[in-house]
């Protein structure tokens, strides 16, 4: 099995627009950010080359980082097939974490077996400000769970997402990131050489809007 890197799969999710940068006519998030990056990590599953990619990479996190684990867990609703093909390939349980507590039946918000005490790593898409993968965490150790950590696809690795996830005492490794993308995006021509410094300062203070300015001396 080849070693798939960070490159890689940067290179995979700007191939099928799974990233899609776009620093003079930025995106509009929910919070009334303006960002000059939107990620959609569910095309990746309608790509099956990609997806072996991203899937491979997954259980090799798993392998390298969390070799204790027990039990995968999505987060509801992107994790879960990620979570579902890496525990395939890893011959492991999984299960997922909803949202919230579901109003009828059982009332399950964790979906799938899990014994008190179970080791068990979050497969999340996609970490930002890490306040959603956070709630799945503490729904897990609420339940009894051993949580070892998070592997993920994509990581902003926005400053509040890290204190946040560290103040949480969360450990995540992510495939790719922000940077090795911006990087990445300027050397396969998605975006001039020039504008990453622009992303970079997105990146750093999202509400800081000074970035779309420089790019338009």
């Amino acid at each position: 099995m080849k070693k798939i890197d960070a490159e890689v799969i940067a290179k995979d999710l700007l191939k099928i627009h799974a990233v899609l940068f776009r620093p003079d006519e930025p995106f509009i998030w929910a919070s009334g950010i303006k960002s000059p990056v939107y990620c959609d990590n569910r095309l990746t599953l309608t790509s099956p080359e990609v997806r072996l990619d991203v899937e491979n990479g997954l259980a090799q996190l798993v392998r390298e980082y969390y070799p204790e684990a027990e039990v995968l867990m999505g987060t509801s609703t992107a994790g879960i097939a990620h979570a579902a093909i890496t525990a395939h390939l890893l011959n492991m349980p999984m299960g997922y974490v909803r949202s919230g507590a579901k109003d009828h039946g059982r009332r399950n918000q964790i979906e799938g077996r899990l014994e008190p005490g179970q080791k068990v790593v979050v497969i999340e898409d996609l970490i930002s400000t890490g306040g959603s993968v956070i709630e799945v965490v503490n729904a897990l150790r609420e339940a009894g769970a051993e949580v070892l950590g998070v592997a993920s696809i994509f990581t902003y690795g926005m400053q509040k997402g890290l204190e946040r996830l560290a103040a949480a005492g969360v450990e995540n490794h992510s495939l790719t990131n922000f940077d090795v993308i911006a990087r990445t995006a300027a050397e396969e021509a998605y975006i001039r050489p020039e504008d990453v410094d622009r992303l970079l300062a997105f990146r750093e203070n999202p509400s800081d809007e000074s970035w779309i300015e420089e790019g338009k001396g």
